[in-house]
């Protein structure tokens, strides 16, 4: 009997290694979502710390970056909030576009699924 995690892994390794069309959309969506929330990060940590320095516990260019990563990763966190009007929209945003991130991954691997199940029911039908 295999162990729960090794066939998780063995999904994931064959889902990266696949070359159908319903594969490769999914690495495509998957991979502009990465990109884009690094990106935005970076940019979001950058404006934090310009908006909060001098103002609280966001004191250095690492700790903005932690907070926005925190703050993308989870809907809540226990580090401090921001203090100035900036920060707050800030933060808002970024905990909007977290939720957005969340159910667009979620929809397409939802729309993966129902692809692969229609994909190989043509499959079946046509042998």
């Amino acid at each position: 009997m295999h162990h729960p995690i090794l066939r998780v892994l063995r999904g994931l390794r064959m889902t990266l290694l696949a070359e159908t069309e319903a594969h490769a959309e999914l690495r495509s969506r998957i991979a502009g979502v990465t990109l884009i929330s690094i990106v935005l990060d970076l940019v979001a940590g950058g404006i934090a710390w310009s908006l909060e320095q001098g103002h609280g516990e966001i004191t250095t260019f690492g700790n903005a970056l932690f907070w926005t990563t925190t703050q993308l990763l989870t809907i809540s966190s226990q580090f401090p909030n921001p203090l100035t009007p900036g920060g707050k929209v800030l933060d808002v945003a970024l905990q909007v576009y977290a939720m957005v991130v969340i159910t667009s991954v979620a929809g397409a691997f939802a729309s993966f699924f129902h692809r692969r199940t229609r994909e190989k029911k043509e499959a079946a039908v046509s042998s």
